[in-house]
């Protein structure tokens, strides 16, 4: 009899936003005439800059000569990509990363959920709470969760990092010891960042007590004040016990293409049960050599073509699109009456749901009388209840309208 892997079996409901999808589109059937526009799901709307298209379109052209065919590239990257990571996104601040440490994948969303395989089960595991649903998920598949408890609404293994109003979004150290830490700044869904003291103090939680951060940085670019840093590896000793995710998808559009990188420092370390230190940078190069085959030549030319003059200044430019919707919706928001965190460092707006209503009864508010998408907060963890995010990847003209909605809502 073949069995199942019951670890499954303890995850709560469907994914958070397929859940969204579905209620949208039931929701649209019914009221075909309907305009809904959507501030829920981090998905981009700018087009591709062009230097970046053309980088693909020739790259694209290369393989329909037999000259320049490609057939399999390195499992865990080109090194032309690679050469532009070290020299851009780490060189420039001053971090030493080698590009032996650095590997391509087609996403976060799968890194994230990947680099489970490289720890033990008995680990513990600490979440921000709200999150990112991947990292709390991929847990559960892997067996480190326990179960789910239906009064609290949190996992029997997990250690939740409350992260609300009431702690300025800051997650306190846990009290008991803790293995394996989920760290996303700037936040999804809070929008909310740390300061270099604050991120230092997980630094050295993790150094003194043999733990790994894993650390997601797909909305660095979008970091406005100095004080905030834009890799963890800036702080003194993260290289020891951090691994770090970026993305190609919020930055140069990418959600569409797939492309992302994790770098694993040679000096991060995770140990045996007789206490014995093993290099994780080799263990995540044979876990992506013998179960991934590589992200795509053409999709690696096009992240390399972000690191051009012409290729930064485009990218830039949408992001600085998306930061002025994030400008009208914070905006909008707050001179509707609503506490509102986030959208200056980040994408997202994380607003406070009024006059008592759930997230998913605001949510349903929202789609049914303005025909407005956003997503619950209580998705993302239990400390979401009672808050709300909305996205600044819109375009411009339905941010506007979805704000005057808003405003106008009863």
């Amino acid at each position: 009899m073949i069995n199942v892997n019951e670890n499954f079996l303890n995850l709560q409901n469907s994914y958070l936003f397929v859940t969204i999808v579905k209620k949208v589109a039931e929701f649209a059937k019914e009221n075909p005439d309907a305009k809904i526009i959507k501030l829920g799901v981090g998905d981009v709307t700018r087009p591709i800059p062009k230097p970046i298209l053309d980088a693909m379109n020739k790259a694209t052209a290369e393989l329909g000569v037999k000259e320049t065919f490609k057939g399999y590239g390195p499992e865990i990257g080109y090194d032309f990509l690679k050469e532009k990571i070290k020299e851009f996104d780490y060189k420039r601040l001053g971090v030493d990363i080698d590009i032996s440490e650095i590997f391509i994948s087609d996403g976060i969303n799968s890194d994230c959920g990947n680099i489970v395989d490289l720890f033990s089960e008995d680990n513990k595991v600490a979440i921000a709470d709200p999150v990112y649903p991947v990292y709390l998920d991929t847990n559960v598949m892997s067996g480190r969760s326990g179960k789910y408890n239906e009064t609290t609404k949190k996992y029997e293994n997990i250690v939740y990092l409350p992260v609300t109003a009431e702690n300025n979004f800051i997650p306190e150290l846990p009290k008991e010891p803790v293995d394996m830490i989920y760290l996303c700044y700037p936040n999804n869904p809070t929008g909310t960042v740390l300061t270099r003291a604050e991120l230092k103090k997980w630094v050295d939680y993790a150094r003194e007590n043999k733990a790994i951060i894993l650390f997601d940085a797909a909305y660095e670019v979008f970091i406005s004040d100095d004080d905030v840093p834009h890799s963890i590896y800036e702080i003194e000793g993260a290289k020891e016990v951090a691994i770090e995710f970026k993305s190609y998808s919020k930055t140069a559009g990418f959600t569409g293409i797939r492309c992302a990188y994790v770098v694993v420092p040679k000096e991060v370390k995770a140990y045996t049960k007789n206490g014995e230190p093993v290099e994780l940078n080799k263990l995540w190069d044979r876990r992506q050599c013998t179960k991934f085959n590589g992200a795509s030549y053409i999709s690696q030319r096009g992240a390399e073509a972000t690191y051009t003059e012409e290729g930064r200044k485009q990218v830039l430019e949408n992001i600085n699109y998306y930061k002025e919707n994030a400008k009208i919706i914070k905006n909008g928001l707050e001179e509707a009456g609503y506490t509102v965190y986030g959208g200056v460092n980040s994408p997202y707006i994380w607003l406070k749901v009024p006059n008592g209503l759930t997230s998913w009864e605001f949510f349903d508010k929202l789609l049914n009388e303005i025909n407005v998408v956003g997503t619950p907060g209580v998705g993302f963890g239990p400390s979401g209840e009672g808050y709300f995010r909305l996205t600044a990847f819109g375009t411009r003209e339905n941010t506007i309208e979805a704000i005057e909605r808003i405003k106008n809502m009863k």
